[in-house]
């Protein structure tokens, strides 16, 4: 497999029906035929995919995630990482909403990668998998275990791992895993 190095994509929203109404302005543009967008007047910054308002979860997906997915499905690990304010769009991008109630085309990235990874592990019944996720979320300094039901009682700190590594792990999240054949 190729090295896929740290990539990183911005997606600009559009304005929500609230922020119309009160007549706020779009201060982000996407330069065509570029990966790079405008903040305010002149301030230009570059990434490695730019997805502009009107981008749908099925590019996003196609585009950043897939590419992982596959590489998961051969037995390398990997990191999605969102990042942005309140009200950025993290939320919508990851999960397409409230995920009960999604239409097709609205699921995000966990629900597309989950249907994928399953679809793959169905095909390949030959090939024994063993599946661990787990699902953190910095606000602020303070970590939650999206996983874990009552957050409040766990503790999570970021550290360096036991060999002193200068990665960062985060120790007693909960992780949800399966090998089971499926």
């Amino acid at each position: 497999m190729e090295e896929i190095p740290v990539k990183v994509a911005v997606r600009i929203r559009p304005l929500l029906c609230k922020e119309v109404l009160h007549n706020h302005q779009v201060c982000v543009r996407v330069i065509p035929n570029t990966q790079q967008i405008i903040i305010g007047r002149d301030r230009v910054f570059t990434f490695d995919f730019v997805f502009g308002k009107n981008s749908t979860q099925d590019e996003v997906y196609n585009t950043c995630i897939k590419p992982l997915v596959l590489s998961l499905i051969e037995g390398y690990n990997a990191t999605v990482f969102a990042y942005g304010q309140t009200g950025s769009g993290k939320t919508y991008t990851i999960g397409g909403g409230h995920v009960a109630s999604v239409v097709e085309g609205q699921k995000g990235i966990i629900p597309r990668a989950i249907q994928e990874i399953f679809q793959n592990i169905s095909e390949n019944p030959s090939i024994d998998f063993n599946i661990k996720v787990s699902y953190i979320e910095v606000y602020k300094e303070d970590l939650r275990d999206l996983l874990e039901l009552e957050t409040s009682v766990k503790d999570l700190h970021i550290r360096e791992d036991e060999k002193g590594n200068t990665g960062c792990a985060v120790w007693d999240a909960t992780s949800v895993w399966s090998d089971e054949r499926c």
